[in-house]
């Protein structure tokens, strides 16, 4: 089924196919649905920074930036949902054409800028919906707000979403918002991350609950980049990284119409440069952290492949409109047999 609606989909541009899938999928979490398109996972819960995962295999931020389909998306399967980027006003993201597909090499690039609603929107689409499972919610900074004032977006945004959030991620490795990408190194990531433990703490207090941060990163750093930025997530405090963010390199997809496109590239050719990264993290972390990895997951084993690289947890995003629902029990069938 999920075939025959792609190859339909595929026709229209992938921006428009985009915001119909959404609609589409969002519609059949409202009327209970969605689960009947496909065959649900097998139960595999597992527990990662406090909170129970029905299963070990989530949706990654970007395709609901709006938290318009979360229940959708919960009915196909999926151990957990994270929702966003959200920035704390509205905006309308860069010019279109701005999301390009490479099937060839099952591989999206994408230049979207946070494109969202606003935080505000969010938060009502958050409370409308029926899910009551773990929801992440993916937060980031106005495209025009400075990169010496972007803690100010951060914490904004993490004062509204904290009561209705399962984990919070903090987006500073996209690379379709200028200078964000900066936030990863020395002095600046410190400073963010001081203040959102800071923020954290105070807000435990207020809500009576700790909720977690995790802190997703590129796939671009070198080795020594990402161990000085596991470091300084422990010493920070931080509950858990996510890696990776789409990539800039265009490695795998050399030639294809539209690998020039300037913006993030994901899918298929990011897996083995995200998988590494997974590995860097996990043997500087040594257990300490948990990691999310997300990269290139195409099929149910390169799922098993992240958990055995360190990561305690998978997303997949471009794999999901590659393969469709069925993907999600996949990985949830591949990582139970690696266990086992």
């Amino acid at each position: 089924m999920y075939n025959l609606a792609r190859e339909l989909l595929f026709k229209l541009s992938p921006e428009t196919s985009h915001e119909l899938s959404i609609d589409l999928i969002g519609a059949a979490g409202r009327l209970g649905l969605a689960g009947r398109l496909t065959k649900a996972p097998s139960s595999l819960p597992v527990t990662v920074m406090g909170l129970q995962f029905a299963n070990p295999v989530g949706l990654a931020a970007g395709l609901d930036k709006n938290g318009d389909a979360i229940d959708g998306f919960a009915q196909l399967g999926f151990g957990f949902v994270e929702i966003g980027t959200v920035t704390p006003r509205p905006q309308p993201g860069n010019p279109k054409p701005r999301l390009f597909r490479l099937p060839e090499a099952e591989a999206i690039i994408n230049r979207m800028g946070f494109n969202n609603h606003g935080v505000d929107h969010l938060l009502a689409r958050v409370q409308a919906a029926k899910y009551r499972g773990v929801l992440g919610i993916n937060i980031g900074k106005n495209f025009d707000t400075p990169v010496e004032r972007a803690v100010d977006d951060y914490l904004i945004c993490l004062d509204k979403v904290y009561a209705h959030a399962s984990y919070i991620t903090v987006n500073v490795s996209s690379p379709n918002t200028p200078g964000l990408r900066s936030l990863q190194f020395g002095d600046s990531l410190k400073q963010l991350l001081d203040a959102l433990h800071k923020r954290q703490n105070e807000l435990a207090l207020s809500y009576g609950r700790r909720v977690p941060l995790a802190i997703k990163i590129a796939p671009d750093m070198s080795d020594e980049e990402t161990v000085q930025v596991a470091a300084a997530l422990l010493e920070s405090g931080m509950d858990a990284v996510i890696a990776t963010n789409t990539t800039l390199s265009r490695e795998g997809v050399e030639n294809l119409e539209f690998a020039n496109e300037a913006g993030g590239l994901s899918g298929a050719p990011v897996r083995d440069k995200s998988t590494h990264t997974v590995s860097v993290l996990a043997g500087e972390l040594g257990g300490r952290l948990p990691i999310i990895a997300a990269g290139g997951i195409t099929e149910g084993r390169h799922a098993a492949e992240k958990i055995a690289a360190g990561a305690s947890l998978v997303q997949i995003y471009s794999g999901f409109i590659y393969k469709g629902p069925a993907l999600i029990r996949e990985a949830v069938d591949a990582i139970a047999a690696a266990r086992r």
